[in-house]
């Protein structure tokens, strides 16, 4: 087993490898070629699970930093939405003109209820706030 798949931080690292002593085994990494039951395998470990950890950080940093960077450019992250904005337009004007349920609406569009039912709700939503600000 790699050392850096046996945990997610040079704490729980060492926690794992306490319980393995606890329970009187030692552990072996074959590809590191570690073995915790001597002096130096122990240290061996503690620096690989820290430069592990740093490792995990950093990627996590620059994945954050590449999100960052796509959102200032005006990309769209995630899933892309399952209607357009045409679409929820005409769920909107067949709901108010009482041309179908939210139910029946989903079927013809091919999505679930729930996405009909939050995209009234956000439509109301703004209603609501549009006639708090006009009041």
């Amino acid at each position: 087993m790699k050392l850096d798949r046996l945990s997610r931080s040079l704490r729980d690292l060492l926690f794992t490898l306490e319980a393995i002593t606890a329970a009187g085994a030692g552990f072996r990494s074959v590809t590191e070629a570690i073995d915790t039951t001597t002096a130096p395998g122990r240290l061996m470990t503690q620096m690989l699970g820290a430069f592990a950890e740093f490792e995990r950080a950093m990627i996590r940093e620059r994945t954050m930093n590449g999100f960052a960077h796509a959102r200032q450019a005006g990309r769209h992250l995630g899933r892309r939405p399952s209607l357009t904005g045409p679409q929820r337009a005409e769920i909107i004007a067949k709901v108010e003109s009482g041309q179908g349920s939210p139910a029946q609406l989903a079927s013809l569009f091919r999505v679930s209820r729930s996405t009909v039912q939050r995209v009234l709700r956000k439509h109301r939503e703004r209603q609501a706030s549009a006639s708090s600000i006009a009041n």
